[in-house]
């Protein structure tokens, strides 16, 4: 089912390119630049960059929609599609698409090292032994992305269960501050952080700030969190740090949601593009990191960007977050229920409802391997009332049920 589903994307990914240029045509008022056709294969011109926001205290402007390095679709015809929309914000990683989507940017790069000084350009590693390792894994990133600086280098999924509970102070310590200073200070990082969508997000972000040296920050975010809880509070404390601040895991709860509600009808938005308004609206959110999986969603994610002007009011965000809860979903924004459990149980649930999602809306094969990574007693669910996590969590994730999916999909 799944590779059908893969082989469908690819024929519309290609099916959808050949009529980009009547799409791009439309819009002249967007266009500012002709090029020639073995510039942009797919597009008869090229958009100017999306707005952009400021990355943090003392970092450069980026462009408010970045394009992940994760989908199915990644090739340098699809970054260029990206590059023709005005996206200029990539993320990477070492271990995306088993390794390959790195390569992908430096073929993308190779094509058109004109374009390397325009871009956010990010990557991210895994320093199990601690912070220190960064230094000798750069070369490897930037030989991979073929460049020979990087924009953002990242901690990839900063959290206990990978790294233990003394990579809770890594964002404070003097160890990581060194490192960030020594990568910087070589000329081959512009700004050093991590990614994390841990249940101790909170306590990261809190030791960041604490910190005072870590440029950039990507973490799970929801428009949907309470104002002055745990999440509020941590967040604020990030922002007047200095940290730029780079939401992901934003759309993960939208797949079934309704295209179109009459309210944002009236605001010229799909309820898609809503979502990503509600979460610009939050002025500590430099950038949305999402998984663009086809030319569709790229188009109207760059429409969203184009046309955010001023915040959604808070009654939009209600109407959303009303309608995420009556859809089906398999994955936790972060209420303080979810992470409170995933802080102090073993079994990770977290990691296999996001691993269940990148099986089922990602179609990607690899969510098998990243499951039998987990060790086994993070597995086994013996003992975990998953019924009761389900009616305790603000979002209403039925942990049960995907509990069972994930058996049944990785044993």
């Amino acid at each position: 089912m799944h590779e059908n589903k893969l082989q469908t994307s690819r024929r519309h990914f290609l099916k959808t390119t050949l009529t980009l240029p009547v799409a791009l045509a439309a819009a002249p008022a967007m266009m500012t630049q002709a090029v020639s056709a073995g510039d942009a294969p797919a597009s008869a011109a090229t958009a100017a960059p999306l707005p952009k926001r400021q990355l943090g205290k003392n970092g450069p402007q980026a462009t408010m929609l970045c394009l992940g390095g994760m989908m199915s679709a990644l090739s340098p015809d699809y970054i260029d599609l990206a590059w023709s929309m005005g996206i200029r914000y990539f993320d990477s990683a070492d271990c995306y698409l088993g390794g390959k989507s790195e390569k992908i940017f430096g073929a993308w790069l190779a094509k058109y090292p004109e374009r390397r000084k325009e871009i956010f350009l990010v990557s991210k590693d895994h320093p199990h032994k601690g912070p220190q390792q960064m230094l000798e894994m750069i070369d490897r990133r930037l030989d991979a992305c073929g460049t020979k600086y990087l924009d953002g280098f990242f901690i990839h999924g900063l959290g206990t269960r990978e790294y233990g509970d003394g990579s809770l102070e890594w964002p404070k310590s003097d160890e990581f501050k060194k490192v960030a200073e020594q990568l910087k200070s070589s000329g081959k990082v512009k700004m050093v952080g991590f990614s994390c969508h841990d249940g101790r997000l909170n306590d990261y972000l809190n030791a960041a700030a604490q910190g005072g040296f870590v440029d950039i920050i990507m973490l799970k975010y929801t428009p949907f969190f309470t104002k002055g809880d745990a999440f509020d509070r941590a967040l604020d404390a990030a922002y007047k740090a200095g940290i730029a601040l780079v939401a992901m895991k934003t759309m993960r709860n939208t797949g079934d949601v309704p295209k179109r509600l009459p309210e944002f009808d009236k605001l010229g938005l799909t309820t898609h593009q809503a979502v990503l308004q509600a979460c610009w609206s939050d002025p500590r959110i430099s950038v949305v990191c999402n998984m663009i999986d086809n030319v569709d969603q790229m188009q109207t994610s760059s429409a969203a960007a184009r046309s955010y002007k001023t915040p959604l009011k808070t009654a939009h965000i209600e109407l959303l977050r009303e309608t995420v809860l009556a859809s089906r979903r398999t994955l936790c924004p972060g209420c303080p229920s979810c992470d409170a459990f995933a802080a102090t149980f073993e079994f990770a649930l977290l990691d296999i409802a996001r691993f269940v999602t990148y099986y089922e809306q990602d179609s990607l094969m690899e969510a098998r391997k990243f499951y039998h990574t987990l060790p086994p007693s993070a597995r086994d669910a013996t003992g975990v009332d998953l019924a009761a996590l389900r009616d305790r969590c603000a979002f209403r994730i039925d942990y049960p049920e995907i509990v069972k999916r994930a058996e049944r999909y990785f044993a």
